[in-house]
Protein backbone atom coordinates (compact mmCIF):
# COMPACT_ATOMS: atom_id res chain seq x y z
CA UNK A 1 0.00 0.00 0.00
CA UNK A 2 2.88 2.30 0.79
CA UNK A 3 4.71 1.71 -2.64
CA UNK A 4 1.54 2.32 -4.39
CA UNK A 5 0.42 5.44 -2.14
CA UNK A 6 4.27 6.51 -3.22
CA UNK A 7 3.87 6.17 -6.79
CA UNK A 8 0.33 7.74 -6.88
CA UNK A 9 1.75 10.74 -5.32
CA UNK A 10 5.10 10.91 -8.05
CA UNK A 11 2.93 10.10 -11.09
CA UNK A 12 0.41 13.77 -9.33
CA UNK A 13 3.65 15.27 -8.73
CA UNK A 14 4.88 14.88 -12.64
CA UNK A 15 1.65 15.82 -14.06
CA UNK A 16 1.66 19.26 -12.05
CA UNK A 17 4.70 19.78 -13.36
CA UNK A 18 3.60 19.92 -16.75
CA UNK A 19 3.22 22.92 -17.87
CA UNK A 20 0.37 22.46 -20.54
CA UNK A 21 -1.59 20.68 -17.68
CA UNK A 22 -3.26 23.81 -16.36
CA UNK A 23 -4.38 25.28 -19.79
CA UNK A 24 -5.56 22.06 -21.45
CA UNK A 25 -8.06 22.21 -17.79
CA UNK A 26 -8.80 25.65 -18.18
CA UNK A 27 -9.76 25.43 -22.21
CA UNK A 28 -11.84 22.55 -21.75
CA UNK A 29 -13.87 24.13 -18.97
CA UNK A 30 -13.63 27.40 -20.95
CA UNK A 31 -14.87 26.49 -24.47
CA UNK A 32 -17.62 23.91 -23.04
CA UNK A 33 -19.20 26.50 -21.32
CA UNK A 34 -18.85 29.34 -23.53
CA UNK A 35 -20.32 27.16 -26.68
CA UNK A 36 -23.00 25.95 -24.37
CA UNK A 37 -23.51 29.69 -23.68
CA UNK A 38 -23.12 30.38 -27.20
CA UNK A 39 -25.69 28.10 -28.54
CA UNK A 40 -28.36 28.74 -26.13
CA UNK A 41 -28.51 32.29 -27.11
CA UNK A 42 -28.52 31.51 -30.70
CA UNK A 43 -31.21 29.03 -30.17
CA UNK A 44 -33.43 30.90 -28.18
CA UNK A 45 -33.13 33.86 -30.51
CA UNK A 46 -34.33 31.27 -33.40
CA UNK A 47 -36.69 28.72 -32.27
CA UNK A 48 -39.52 30.75 -33.30
CA UNK A 49 -38.59 30.04 -36.98
CA UNK A 50 -38.03 26.58 -35.92
CA UNK A 51 -40.57 24.10 -37.82
CA UNK A 52 -43.02 21.71 -36.11
CA UNK A 53 -40.90 18.31 -36.26
CA UNK A 54 -37.73 20.54 -35.39
CA UNK A 55 -39.49 22.19 -31.98
CA UNK A 56 -40.75 18.42 -31.64
CA UNK A 57 -37.14 16.82 -32.10
CA UNK A 58 -35.79 19.94 -29.86
CA UNK A 59 -33.15 18.62 -26.64
CA UNK A 60 -32.68 21.39 -24.46
CA UNK A 61 -29.96 19.57 -22.88
CA UNK A 62 -28.19 17.86 -25.83
CA UNK A 63 -28.18 22.08 -27.51
CA UNK A 64 -25.96 22.77 -24.41
CA UNK A 65 -23.84 19.64 -24.83
CA UNK A 66 -22.40 20.06 -28.01
CA UNK A 67 -19.63 21.92 -27.08
CA UNK A 68 -18.60 19.25 -25.46
CA UNK A 69 -17.29 17.79 -28.76
CA UNK A 70 -14.83 20.25 -29.01
CA UNK A 71 -13.69 21.07 -25.50
CA UNK A 72 -13.08 17.01 -24.86
CA UNK A 73 -10.47 17.24 -28.30
CA UNK A 74 -8.31 19.32 -25.49
CA UNK A 75 -9.14 16.74 -22.48
CA UNK A 76 -7.80 14.11 -25.20
CA UNK A 77 -4.90 16.44 -25.72
CA UNK A 78 -4.09 16.34 -21.79
CA UNK A 79 -4.27 12.30 -21.67
CA UNK A 80 -2.18 11.90 -24.24
CA UNK A 81 0.57 14.25 -22.98
CA UNK A 82 0.51 12.49 -19.59
CA UNK A 83 2.00 9.66 -21.42
CA UNK A 84 4.39 11.50 -24.36
CA UNK A 85 5.66 13.56 -22.23
CA UNK A 86 7.60 10.73 -20.38
CA UNK A 87 8.66 9.54 -23.65
CA UNK A 88 9.62 12.64 -26.17
CA UNK A 89 11.67 13.70 -22.72
CA UNK A 90 12.95 10.50 -22.16
CA UNK A 91 11.94 10.36 -18.55
CA UNK A 92 10.60 7.32 -19.16
CA UNK A 93 13.33 5.25 -18.44
CA UNK A 94 14.31 7.06 -15.22
CA UNK A 95 10.58 6.07 -14.05
CA UNK A 96 10.85 2.64 -15.11
CA UNK A 97 13.97 2.17 -13.65
CA UNK A 98 12.39 3.53 -9.92
CA UNK A 99 9.45 1.36 -10.57
CA UNK A 100 10.32 -1.40 -12.15
CA UNK A 101 6.94 -2.96 -11.38
CA UNK A 102 5.26 -1.64 -15.31
CA UNK A 103 1.80 -2.71 -13.63
CA UNK A 104 1.96 -0.12 -10.89
CA UNK A 105 3.88 2.32 -13.04
CA UNK A 106 0.85 2.44 -15.54
CA UNK A 107 -1.63 2.12 -13.37
CA UNK A 108 -1.23 5.02 -11.12
CA UNK A 109 -0.58 6.84 -14.51
CA UNK A 110 -3.93 5.70 -15.59
CA UNK A 111 -5.32 6.35 -12.12
CA UNK A 112 -4.23 10.05 -11.59
CA UNK A 113 -5.10 10.91 -14.69
CA UNK A 114 -8.35 9.64 -15.23
CA UNK A 115 -9.34 11.22 -11.86
CA UNK A 116 -8.11 14.63 -13.05
CA UNK A 117 -10.24 14.55 -15.74
CA UNK A 118 -12.87 13.17 -14.11
CA UNK A 119 -12.81 16.25 -11.99
CA UNK A 120 -12.64 18.95 -15.38
CA UNK A 121 -15.38 16.75 -16.66
CA UNK A 122 -17.63 17.12 -13.86
CA UNK A 123 -17.36 20.73 -13.78
CA UNK A 124 -17.56 21.44 -17.43
CA UNK A 125 -21.03 19.41 -17.63
CA UNK A 126 -22.28 20.73 -14.81
CA UNK A 127 -21.68 24.38 -15.06
CA UNK A 128 -22.29 24.08 -19.30
CA UNK A 129 -25.95 22.64 -18.31
CA UNK A 130 -27.13 25.15 -15.71
CA UNK A 131 -25.38 28.23 -18.33
CA UNK A 132 -26.81 26.78 -21.65
CA UNK A 133 -30.41 26.65 -19.68
CA UNK A 134 -29.90 29.87 -18.59
CA UNK A 135 -29.19 30.83 -21.79
CA UNK A 136 -31.83 29.29 -23.47
CA UNK A 137 -34.75 30.87 -21.63
CA UNK A 138 -38.33 29.78 -22.01
CA UNK A 139 -36.71 26.61 -23.63
CA UNK A 140 -34.99 25.30 -21.51
CA UNK A 141 -35.56 22.25 -19.12
CA UNK A 142 -34.39 21.88 -15.14
CA UNK A 143 -32.27 19.68 -13.50
CA UNK A 144 -35.06 17.35 -11.97
CA UNK A 145 -36.81 17.13 -15.75
CA UNK A 146 -36.44 12.76 -16.51
CA UNK A 147 -33.60 12.92 -18.39
CA UNK A 148 -31.43 15.91 -17.58
CA UNK A 149 -29.46 14.14 -14.28
CA UNK A 150 -28.49 11.33 -16.22
CA UNK A 151 -27.54 13.48 -19.67
CA UNK A 152 -25.18 15.57 -17.23
CA UNK A 153 -23.16 12.64 -15.65
CA UNK A 154 -23.11 10.97 -18.84
CA UNK A 155 -21.40 13.95 -20.06
CA UNK A 156 -19.23 14.10 -17.64
CA UNK A 157 -18.27 10.18 -17.58
CA UNK A 158 -18.10 9.97 -21.49
CA UNK A 159 -15.40 12.96 -20.92
CA UNK A 160 -13.14 11.14 -18.56
CA UNK A 161 -13.74 7.50 -20.40
CA UNK A 162 -12.10 8.83 -23.60
CA UNK A 163 -9.53 10.51 -21.40
CA UNK A 164 -8.55 7.03 -20.04
CA UNK A 165 -8.86 5.97 -24.08
CA UNK A 166 -6.13 8.44 -25.41
CA UNK A 167 -3.83 7.25 -22.52
CA UNK A 168 -4.03 3.69 -23.65
CA UNK A 169 -3.58 4.84 -27.23
CA UNK A 170 -0.89 7.03 -26.79
CA UNK A 171 1.08 4.38 -24.46
CA UNK A 172 0.77 2.11 -27.25
CA UNK A 173 1.96 4.36 -30.07
CA UNK A 174 4.11 6.34 -27.48
CA UNK A 175 3.69 9.48 -29.61
CA UNK A 176 1.56 12.27 -29.01
CA UNK A 177 1.86 13.08 -32.57
CA UNK A 178 0.77 9.68 -33.86
CA UNK A 179 -1.82 9.17 -30.87
CA UNK A 180 -3.44 12.61 -32.03
CA UNK A 181 -3.40 11.86 -35.47
CA UNK A 182 -5.58 9.13 -34.68
CA UNK A 183 -7.65 10.28 -31.97
CA UNK A 184 -8.75 13.69 -33.89
CA UNK A 185 -9.72 11.86 -37.37
CA UNK A 186 -11.28 9.25 -35.29
CA UNK A 187 -13.52 11.84 -33.70
CA UNK A 188 -14.11 14.63 -36.52
CA UNK A 189 -13.56 12.44 -39.92
CA UNK A 190 -13.80 9.00 -39.65
CA UNK A 191 -17.24 8.45 -37.59
CA UNK A 192 -19.19 10.88 -39.65
CA UNK A 193 -17.89 8.95 -42.91
CA UNK A 194 -19.32 5.96 -41.76
CA UNK A 195 -22.31 7.07 -40.28
CA UNK A 196 -23.78 8.41 -43.69
CA UNK A 197 -22.13 4.96 -45.81
CA UNK A 198 -24.84 2.13 -46.61
CA UNK A 199 -23.84 -1.15 -45.07
CA UNK A 200 -21.40 0.57 -42.40
CA UNK A 201 -23.66 2.84 -40.47
CA UNK A 202 -24.85 0.50 -37.98
CA UNK A 203 -21.37 -0.32 -36.47
CA UNK A 204 -20.14 3.11 -36.70
CA UNK A 205 -23.17 3.77 -34.23
CA UNK A 206 -20.95 1.90 -31.36
CA UNK A 207 -17.78 4.32 -32.34
CA UNK A 208 -17.04 5.94 -29.03
CA UNK A 209 -18.94 9.39 -29.85
CA UNK A 210 -21.69 7.70 -30.87
CA UNK A 211 -22.24 5.83 -27.33
CA UNK A 212 -21.14 9.56 -26.30
CA UNK A 213 -24.02 11.60 -28.13
CA UNK A 214 -26.69 8.78 -27.12
CA UNK A 215 -25.23 9.74 -22.95
CA UNK A 216 -25.51 13.31 -23.64
CA UNK A 217 -29.40 13.07 -24.88
CA UNK A 218 -32.85 13.61 -23.88
CA UNK A 219 -35.06 13.41 -26.53
CA UNK A 220 -34.89 10.98 -29.12
CA UNK A 221 -35.22 12.72 -32.99
CA UNK A 222 -37.73 11.80 -35.40
CA UNK A 223 -35.89 11.30 -38.06
CA UNK A 224 -32.57 8.78 -36.34
CA UNK A 225 -33.16 5.00 -35.44
CA UNK A 226 -30.98 4.57 -32.13
CA UNK A 227 -29.37 1.41 -31.96
CA UNK A 228 -29.31 1.03 -28.08
CA UNK A 229 -29.89 3.36 -24.95
CA UNK A 230 -28.01 5.03 -22.03
CA UNK A 231 -27.07 1.73 -20.45
CA UNK A 232 -25.70 0.19 -23.56
CA UNK A 233 -23.65 3.43 -24.08
CA UNK A 234 -21.69 3.51 -21.16
CA UNK A 235 -21.13 -0.44 -21.83
CA UNK A 236 -19.45 0.76 -25.24
CA UNK A 237 -17.66 3.53 -23.61
CA UNK A 238 -16.25 1.35 -21.29
CA UNK A 239 -15.24 -1.37 -24.06
CA UNK A 240 -13.37 0.71 -26.27
CA UNK A 241 -11.38 2.33 -22.95
CA UNK A 242 -10.53 -0.83 -21.64
CA UNK A 243 -9.46 -1.51 -24.86
CA UNK A 244 -7.08 1.27 -25.14
CA UNK A 245 -5.87 0.71 -21.61
CA UNK A 246 -4.93 -2.73 -21.76
CA UNK A 247 -3.11 -2.51 -25.66
CA UNK A 248 -1.09 -0.08 -23.44
CA UNK A 249 0.12 -2.14 -20.73
CA UNK A 250 0.61 -4.78 -22.98
CA UNK A 251 2.59 -2.22 -25.40
CA UNK A 252 4.42 -1.45 -22.43
CA UNK A 253 5.33 -4.78 -20.57
CA UNK A 254 7.14 -6.23 -23.65
CA UNK A 255 8.80 -2.94 -24.89
CA UNK A 256 11.99 -1.60 -23.87
CA UNK A 257 11.37 2.20 -22.91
Amino acid sequence: MGASWAVLTAELTKIRTVRSTLWTFVLTFLVSVVIGLSLGLAVRGTFDDRTPQERANFDAVYTGFQGLTFSQIILLVFGVLVVSTEYTSGTIRTSLAAVPRRGLFYGAKITVGTLLAAGVALASAFITFFVAQAALGPHSTSFDAPGSARAVWGAALYMTLMCAFAMGAATMLRSSVLALALLVPLFFIVSPILNIIPGVEKAARYLPDQAGAVLMRVVERDDMTTAYGPGTAVLVLVAWTVAAVLGGYAVLRRRDA
